[in-house]
């Protein structure tokens, strides 16, 4: 049970009245008091709810959330409460705030969100997945330390960040489109109240009339039981899990299984939580499942009348003994811990490469180590799908066909005439990922690319991540067969540069700890354009050198260099004398006794 030592004041807003939830009233709520402040005719139709009252009741001088359904509204409610902010909200810590304005230029190349730049000044920013990340820590670090003292942010920062506010206020019940669930409203209010500087804290959801009566029964009904839920997601881990088993031959048969998952804490959850299927089905399903995706081969049993039984797993329980032994694909799916959802998919297009691997250029190689899963989440822009499409060379757009994908298909979506030719979906959304991808390897700049492609640079940034991630995975994949020898090579360097994402020059200097794509350009343009040269270098000529680098990061930076240098020297050496070795097996040498023994 989670214990809260500052108290929490709920209240509802309905017109201009502010009701506080009362679970003993007949209502579910009591008045509380009209919200007085005086709108001119222009507020009121810019801000109808009244957002502009209810937040300068406590900043600047204490802190605030807003909560918004989507991230367009976070940053249309940040403008619209700045536009009518008084001035003297600027005098709040304001070279402090110059200094917030002048790092998120430094850490993305010189480019500042036209909206952060009109509201930073006033104290306030927007907060969503549509930032990087080093865009939002500098945002999440300013709003700590009281230097932004209003943040308009999406759910996520609820469940992600511990932020805590003076007040804390919900735009609307809704995330998206969808009505707010009981767990999500208890996430987002429990940030009010900061333990140790608020002695109270407060929230506020902002309701229309219709929404009311629903909003009530929200507020007063129990929490939902998220852990039958939680149970059922967890399947997926389950089917890792006893991959693992059977493949590290901890647990090779179907009573061993089973008798393992009733210790864990998913075997007791289950008995208490989950009614519908018993731990035993869930464990014969998720065998089953194995099995049918080609990671577990069912050896042959002997049953105990002594009949050869090929099918026992379907057909019978516990009477039986059932072994499993792990296959090829299994093993490289585990080893490469590939989704088990896409680990056939994985295989099948791998080896459809090897028919015609495009190496002209890196797109084909990108396509293969680009996330199944990401081409779920977002529909291409077909107009920009075709502009990146022609611009192809012949050599790009083969490669495009020989995944499935033809310019005649992007141009006829792009116009949108009616298409009688099947295409898979997922296809043509992992290429335009690819796309996305591609470019981002050749201009090395997220902003730019997030503009070419009209999309957030936050969900930029966080595609490149999960390919580089993914793009390690498959070269762990293609390791443990030796039919995909050919992509090891390949994906070794492939990893590197989606990993640091910068011209092929700076991959060494960023392999220094502590050292970032900035910090790297400023390093190679000062002459250290090696890890020799930065592991030599002197500390004291290094900050006189580079920019706004401090005593304490130049010898942090010239140290690191030296212990990588250091492992690669050791590790080089390791190769020599491996290579130097006189061969155990060599002609004439006459082993030890010991050894004869």
């Amino acid at each position: 049970m989670c214990l809260r030592f500052v108290e929490l004041k709920e209240y509802l807003k309905i017109n201009d009245s502010i009701c506080e939830v009362d679970s003993k009233a007949e209502n579910g709520m009591t008045f509380s008091r009209l919200l007085n402040y005086k709108y001119s005719d222009t507020l009121k139709k810019m801000d109808p709810d009244h957002l502009v009252a209810l937040v300068t009741e406590v900043i600047p001088n204490y802190s605030c959330l807003v909560f918004c359904p989507t991230k367009k509204n976070c940053e249309n409610v940040a403008e619209m409460i700045c536009t009518f902010l008084s001035k003297e909200y600027m005098k709040h810590k304001e070279k402090e705030k110059q200094e917030v304005i002048k790092n998120l230029k430094n850490i993305s190349s010189g480019n500042l969100c036209p909206v952060l730049k009109r509201t930073i000044p006033l104290g306030v920013a927007y907060h969503h997945s549509g930032l990087t990340s080093d865009e939002r820590k500098l945002l999440e670090e300013a709003y700590s330390t009281g230097v932004l003292c209003l943040l308009t942010c999406t759910s996520t920062l609820a469940a992600g960040v511990n932020l805590p506010a003076r007040r804390v206020i919900l735009r609307a019940p809704y995330v998206a489109k969808e009505f707010l669930k009981r767990n999500q409203y208890k996430q987002m209010i429990g940030r009010a109240g900061r333990a140790g500087i608020d002695s109270v804290g407060e929230s506020i959801l902002i309701l229309q009339e219709k929404d009311k009566q629903q909003v009530l029964d929200l507020i007063s009904r129990p929490l939902e039981n998220c852990y039958s839920h939680l149970v059922q997601e967890s399947t997926k881990g389950i089917q890792t899990l006893f991959l693992s088993l059977v493949g590290l031959k901890i647990a090779t048969n179907l009573h061993d299984i089973y008798h393992f998952m009733s210790g864990t804490f998913f075997g007791v959850q289950q008995k208490i939580l989950l009614k519908e299927k018993s731990l035993w089905e869930i464990t014969v399903e998720s065998l089953r499942y194995l099995i049918e995706k080609g990671l577990l081969q069912k050896d042959t049993i002997l049953t105990e009348k002594g009949h050869m039984q090929k099918d026992a797993l379907y057909e019978f329980k516990e009477e039986f003994q059932y072994s499993f032994h792990i296959t090829k694909l299994g093993r490289a799916s585990f080893k490469g811990t590939i989704d088990l959802a896409y680990c056939d998919i994985l295989y099948r297009d791998l080896k459809k490469g090897l028919e015609g691997l495009v190496l002209e250029s890196l797109l084909h190689l990108i396509y293969l180590t680009t996330p199944y899963d990401m081409a779920f989440q977002r529909d291409p822009d077909w107009m920009i799908y075709f502009r990146q499409f022609s611009q192809l060379s012949p050599a790009e757009q083969n490669a495009a066909a020989l995944v499935g994908v033809s310019e005649n298909y992007i141009g006829k979506k792009a116009s949108g005439q009616a298409i009688k030719k099947k295409v898979d979906k997922n296809i043509v959304n992992r290429l335009y990922l690819s796309f996305i991808l591609y470019t981002l390897l050749k201009e090395t700049n997220i902003w730019n690319v997030s503009e070419k492609f009209n999309m957030p640079r936050g969900y930029v940034q966080n595609l490149l991540t999960a390919a580089a991630t993914f793009s390690s995975c498959v070269l762990h994949f293609c390791e443990e067969l030796e039919e995909f020898w050919v992509y090891r090579a390949l994906l070794v360097e492939l990893t590197k540069k989606l990993t640091y994402c910068v011209k092929a020059e700076l991959i060494p200097l960023m392999e220094v700890t502590g050292v970032l794509e900035g910090r790297a350009k400023q390093l190679y343009n000062g002459g250290y354009k090696s890890l020799a040269h930065l592991a030599n270098a002197d500390p004291e000529v290094l900050i006189r050198t580079i920019d706004h680098l401090s005593r304490r990061q130049a010898k942090q930076i010239v140290s690191s260099a030296k212990m990588l240098l250091h492992e690669k020297a050791e590790a080089l050496q390791e190769e020599v004398e491996e290579l130097l070795r006189l061969p155990s097996d060599f002609p004439g040498i006459v082993a030890s006794p010991s050894v004869k023994a």
